[in-house]
């Protein structure tokens, strides 16, 4: 069974830098001043600076080092959310149009530059300092899913960038994500559309394959790695062949070492859409960022390949492949999914109905999220001149302390569920011991931060429920996320009192909801799915 859930998004209400604060929605024009490459945790992020007159705004794409006409001066058009961080606007993954014609009218030299004042700016809120080294982070919501500018005829003078997307979601291998996609694809192909198998792997589950007859594949690319040989998918194959709609299967794919331009599948379907290739893909919910560690907790089992939330919301539309705990079992049972040594092992792990059950929980709720931002916009569309956006802001304040991860993950699903912006704080003391060892401990939260498409602050003070309200009040948070203390009473007691406590005690005086969350100590692995048998 599938269940779709493309989403429409409200037409943009701004059109100028200077009007626009987070969450807009907006669609601006105007000319490119300034583009470099910067790390955003461990992938690549080609960074854009748009000029339109009224202001500046950072375009962030995930997973590249430089975009085709995308360049200083090129004038173009985007569409999508903002976000604000440190005084300035960013837009992550967004859509656009290039007018090669109109880049040559002008120099970002000849135009006013008006730098827009913040939310909290304009409502006399004195800013944060940020530190030197900030880079700014995608938006937060991870079930927000983006949409490309719609695309008018084209002409001589604009060039459109950004093929169409959709992804199969399941909840575990086997209910037949790979299948429906070579379904759609046969039914496109059948239509006159151009479609072309750009890596599938059946898995030699017999029905799957047959599925694959008639399709056009683009040869593998055949690797050696280790004494083995493997297949993956020849980017520069398909970027040369250039069809309307490829297939890539498992999203999530980390590609074999030396196989081609980049470490993981998704960095490649980007390029795809940049190119102007329709890309349909399937992934598992284990394999999302801000719900890996849940499955973690739920199945003892370590999720090793995972996308950012980030670039799920590059989607244009997420079509659920659902099955019942009970029926995907019996499909292992028949040999439908894995192979005979594997069957055992796999039910009796992974595939437990408990694991199932959860695992079907945590999809559902997701595409529940979908549909009800879908459900938004169409209000959107029905009432446009009504206000319904929720203003929500989650603020989360994060140490270097065990679990801390779980904390930041939990406070990521309370934002998704709130349709609200992610702000990620970190309280640094003005004196601190081995400095150099404690950002090496706080780096692994940061990259969890930049995964997870919230935004990161880093502050000074030495009293922490101070600090933490004073962000809370320059970013207009609604609410607050803190990890439960692990230290003794007397320990509360000769530091000044539990900050947890204090922090309350502001922050109800500011109207602001505060959420104390257990902090679990990691959880044991026991096995790796992943080695268990090879995914859908």
């Amino acid at each position: 069974m599938t269940i779709s859930a493309e989403v429409h998004r409200d037409v943009p209400r701004v059109s100028r830098v200077a009007d626009a604060s987070p969450p807009d929605r907006v669609e601006i024009s105007g000319i490119l001043v300034a583009t470099d490459t910067i790390a955003v945790g461990t992938s690549s992020t080609y960074q854009c600076v748009l000029d339109d007159g009224s202001g500046r705004l950072s375009l962030l794409f995930l997973g590249r080092v430089r975009i085709a006409g995308l360049v200083v001066g090129a004038r173009c058009t985007v569409t999508g959310r903002v976000a604000y961080r440190h005084g300035q606007l960013v837009m992550w993954i967004p859509s656009y149009r290039l007018d090669p014609a109109a880049s040559r009218t002008g120099t970002p030299e000849t135009m006013p530059i008006t730098t827009a004042p913040s939310r909290a700016q304009r409502r006399g809120v004195p800013p944060i300092n940020p530190p030197s080294d900030a880079v700014p982070d995608p938006p937060p919501n991870p079930t927000t899913v983006a949409v490309p500018v719609s695309r008018p005829a084209e002409s001589d003078e604009e060039v459109a960038a950004a093929g169409r997307f959709r992804i199969y979601l399941g909840m575990a291998a086997g209910v037949g994500k790979t299948y429906a996609m070579l379904d759609e694809a046969a039914r496109r192909a059948a239509r006159g559309s151009d479609v072309v198998v750009g890596i599938v792997d059946p898995h030699g589950r017999p029905t799957t394959t047959a599925k694959l007859a008639g399709l056009e594949i683009v040869p593998p690319k055949t690797v050696t790695y280790r004494g083995a040989q493997f297949e993956e998918m020849d980017l520069d194959a398909v970027l040369a062949r250039k069809p309307e709609l490829v297939l890539v299967d498992e999203f999530a794919h980390t590609n074999v070492p030396g196989s081609g331009r980049n470490e993981k599948r998704w960095q490649d379907i980007l390029q795809l859409l940049d190119a102007d290739i329709s890309v349909i893909s399937t992934v598992n919910i284990q394999h999302i960022e801000s719900l890996a560690d849940v499955v973690e907790a739920v199945t003892g089992t370590q999720v090793r390949e995972r996308v950012p939330d980030a670039v799920l919301r590059r989607a244009d539309q997420i079509e659920l492949v659902d099955s019942s705990p009970e029926q995907l079992r019996r499909r292992m049972l028949h040999g439908n999914i894995y192979p005979p040594g594997h069957i055992h092992q796999a039910l009796t792990g992974f595939f437990h109905t408990e694991n199932l059950t959860a695992l079907r929980e945590l999809t559902l709720r997701f595409m529940a999220d979908e549909t009800d931002e879908d459900l938004i916009a169409q209000v959107h569309r029905v009432a446009p001149g009504r206000s319904w956006d929720t203003a929500e802001r989650v603020l989360v304040g994060v140490t270097n302390a065990p679990g801390t991860e779980a904390v930041l993950r939990r406070a990521s699903r309370i934002a998704a569920r709130l349709k609200a912006e992610l702000h990620v704080v970190h309280v640094r003391p003005s004196e601190v011991r081995r400095p150099q060892q404690a950002a090496a401990a706080l780096q692994p939260i940061r990259q969890l931060t930049d995964d997870l498409g919230a935004t990161w602050f880093e502050i000074t003070g030495d009293d922490p429920a101070q600090a933490l309200m004073r962000v809370a009040t320059e970013q207009c948070a609604t609410q607050i996320v803190l990890g439960h203390s692990r230290r003794s009473r007397w320990q509360r007691l000769f530091a000044g009192g539990s900050t947890i406590r204090r922090l309350t005690s502001l922050a109800g005086d500011a109207g602001i909801d505060v959420h104390i969350i257990a902090r679990p100590e990691p959880a044991h692995r026991r096995h790796d799915p992943d080695q268990q048998a090879p995914p859908a």
